[in-house]
């Protein structure tokens, strides 16, 4: 695990790498009382050669820079930021999975780890990098997964903090998943708190609907997390030839899409075979030729290596 430390009005000294092993915190940390920390999610991926690729990482330092800033936090550069990504990846080398069968998942974590009783930001900061080998995110595997609309529950409101990868956006949401899932739902997908009829996003993951050449996605107002998957599959599918909107879309919408599928770094882009709306379920024909899988084929292709990277997406270690 990589780890540095800054405290409040300073900058992160240079990290180290250290064994995987267990923090030591204050009881009144910041991130223990107030919730004061974000985290970030990507992957390190193995060619048929040995070599590692990473995925986009400056789009998750970018993004934890504009967390850090909604939080009150100081956050590491970029070049920090894919330092130490790229630093846990190799020390880690060994654990990540051959290619098809999984990849490196790696967690950047920003907390207050200073001592503060009264509500205020931390004194100290702690930013650190750990790694887990890992297969597919759903017990579904790449089979279409079964989602329910939420309605009594909300991930976000407007003015809060949905737009960022907060780790107080997480637990809240836990409920609702659980109790979808002893329905036998694989997910759970979000309305808007306002209306409650406008489609948010699945707990962990983005949403996109497709009607003929147009696929739509919620527009990114501050309430869903703008992904990086999200934002690599709007770009692909715009050069593809697909009509990419960016759009409120109402509930009512799902019951005429002729393909709706999810993204995120956890789950990269997974068919949705039903969704379930005031009891009424809605079911959706996965094709091998569909939408998603062919957006899915090229992103894996672009992240292993197996396609051209004309954007300038793969770091390889």
């Amino acid at each position: 695990m990589y780890t540095t430390k800054c405290c409040k009005g300073g900058c992160f000294e240079q990290g180290q790498l250290s064994p995987y092993r267990n923090l030591e915190l204050s009881p009144s940390a910041g991130v223990l009382n107030y919730g004061q920390g974000l985290y970030e999610g990507t992957k390190a991926y193995r060619k048929e050669d040995g070599r590692l690729l990473l995925f986009r990482p400056d789009q998750n330092a970018i993004r934890m820079q504009m967390g850090a800033d909604r939080m009150c936090m100081p956050c590491p550069s970029i070049h920090q930021f894919i330092h130490g990504v790229k630093q846990v990846a190799f020390a880690n080398k060994r654990w990540v999975p051959p290619p098809k069968k999984g990849s490196l998942y790696i967690r950047p974590l920003l907390m207050g780890s200073g001592p503060i009783l009264g509500l205020a930001p931390a004194p100290e900061y702690t930013f650190l990098i750990y790694a887990s080998p890992v297969g597919n995110y759903f017990k579904e595997g790449l089979a279409p997964l079964n989602l329910v609309v939420e309605e009594e529950f909300h991930r976000a409101t407007p003015g809060g903090a949905g737009g960022v990868k907060s780790i107080t956006n997480y637990a809240p949401v836990l409920k609702a998943i659980g109790r979808a899932k002893s329905r036998g739902f694989s997910d759970v997908l979000y309305l808007d708190s306002v209306h409650n009829k406008y489609l948010e996003e699945v707990s962990s993951c983005n949403i996109f609907l497709v009607k003929g050449n147009i696929i739509s996605t919620p527009a990114a107002n501050g309430n869903i997390l703008q992904g990086v998957t999200r934002r690599s599959i709007i770009e692909i599918a715009r050069h593809q030839g697909y009509q990419v909107e960016e759009v409120a879309i109402p509930v009512e919408g799902l019951m005429d899409a002729d393909e709706v599928f999810c993204t995120g770094t956890a789950v990269g882009v997974a068919p949705v075979g039903s969704i379930t709306y005031q009891d009424k379920r809605v079911e959706y024909k996965v094709k091998a030729e569909s939408v998603s899988e062919q957006l899915h084929s090229i992103l894996e292709g672009i992240k292993t290596g197996h396609i051209e990277d004309k954007q300038g997406w793969i770091l390889e270690i």
